[in-house]
């Protein structure tokens, strides 16, 4: 079976497994992207607390985001870990949607697609796997996102070399997939799944529906 058929064929048997993922829990596109950033180097639990943080002080705005001082930002969110790098992370973020789009985010939403992603990896704090998750979740734009489960499914399964980086692993799905936002939503939430339920640092082999066939190299 060629790279291309098993990269399909993932899909298909964890989305035959699993179902719809329904990401990115969220209730407005700021809130998803408030989100992308907390998520850094902790669990979507603790990011959860975060946001229900803001929320309690109404602070899901980019207006109230800008004023609050970072910290009062960096307590509310303290849940999140790392808590005063990601305000001023925000901060920083908030400040960039202010000076380049008028606040509004429906104005950076139009923006293309690879000029926007440039801009955003200009953010300090902001790196690829954020940038891509903010353009693919809150701005519905067809890029993949890629994470440490997608390395690591990836290398396990002989699909990539060990030395493989974040833009080379990206091309190989975007060059595989048809450019579509909810496929890319959907493979990207369903890797993350089998990650965590599967393909930990220690995996648990037996019974998951990416199992190793000796038939598929």
């Amino acid at each position: 079976m060629s790279k291309r058929e098993r990269i399909k064929g993932f899909y298909s048997a964890l989305f035959k497994r699993y179902g719809s993922q329904g990401w990115w829990p969220s209730e407005t596109p700021l809130e998803c992207m408030l989100g992308a950033i907390l998520t850094q180097n902790t669990s979507w639990k603790n990011v959860e607390k975060a946001l229900g943080n803001l929320k309690d002080r109404g602070l899901i705005s980019v207006e109230k985001l800008s004023v609050v001082p970072a910290h009062v930002l960096a307590e509310l969110i303290r849940p999140s870990g790392y808590f005063n790098q990601k305000a001023i992370k925000i901060k920083n973020f908030i400040k960039f949607i202010k000076e380049n789009y008028d606040g509004m985010l429906e104005k950076m939403f139009k923006e293309d697609s690879k000029k926007l992603r440039e801009k955003l990896l200009g953010i300090k704090g902001i790196g690829p796997e954020t940038a891509d998750s903010i353009l693919l979740y809150a701005a519905k734009k067809p890029i993949f996102v890629v994470d440490a489960y997608t390395y690591r499914i990836l290398s396990r399964h002989a699909l990539i070399p060990e030395d493989s980086d974040y833009k080379e692993i990206q091309e190989l799905f975007m060059d595989i997939l048809p450019k579509h936002t909810r496929l890319f939503n959907e493979y990207h939430a369903l890797l993350v799944k089998v990650g965590k339920e599967h393909c930990k640092k220690k995996p648990i082999c037996n019974g998951c529906p990416l199992e190793y066939d000796p038939h598929a190299v």
